[in-house]
């Protein structure tokens, strides 16, 4: 997923961020990319020193889960929701068992300037539901 067509300039932060639908099948680990873009589409942000924080949250059972986030080059990340996660996710066997809602959280280090003194901006560029797919077979070795 590229966030260019989606997100503010860099200059922006804050601005409304992409609301996105990520399918997830149940009890398989599942993986979202995330690159952030100059206006040209091909050229990466810097990112460097930031750091990153999803979560998913399911409003049935009122539990976070942590998911992970990995750089994986300058200006790309990818989320990850790993199988021992997603094995949690909804009951029963119905095409859609759960709706869950996450986010990914940016901490980009010195960026606002108040008073003289550099502080850190918090910035949540995706907001979304997974939405989980029903597995009828049990994960494991086959």
């Amino acid at each position: 997923m590229a966030c260019s067509s989606c997100s503010p300039t860099i200059k922006q932060y804050g601005a409304e961020p992409a609301n996105i639908q990520w399918k997830v099948v149940r009890g398989n680990t599942a993986v979202l990319s995330v690159d952030f873009l100059e206006a040209d589409e091909d050229t990466p942000w810097d990112t460097s020193g930031w750091t990153y924080k999803a979560t998913s949250y399911d409003p049935q059972g009122n539990v976070l889960d942590d998911l992970s986030v990995v750089e994986t080059s300058p200006g790309s990340v990818q989320i990850i929701a790993d199988s021992c996660v997603t094995e949690k996710w909804g009951i029963g066997y119905k095409a859609i068992v759960a709706e869950l809602q996450f986010d990914l959280q940016i901490v980009i280090p010195g960026v606002v300037v108040t008073d003289g003194v550099e502080d850190d901006t918090i910035w949540t560029p995706i907001v979304g539901t997974i939405c989980v797919i029903g597995n009828v077979t049990p994960g494991g070795s086959l």
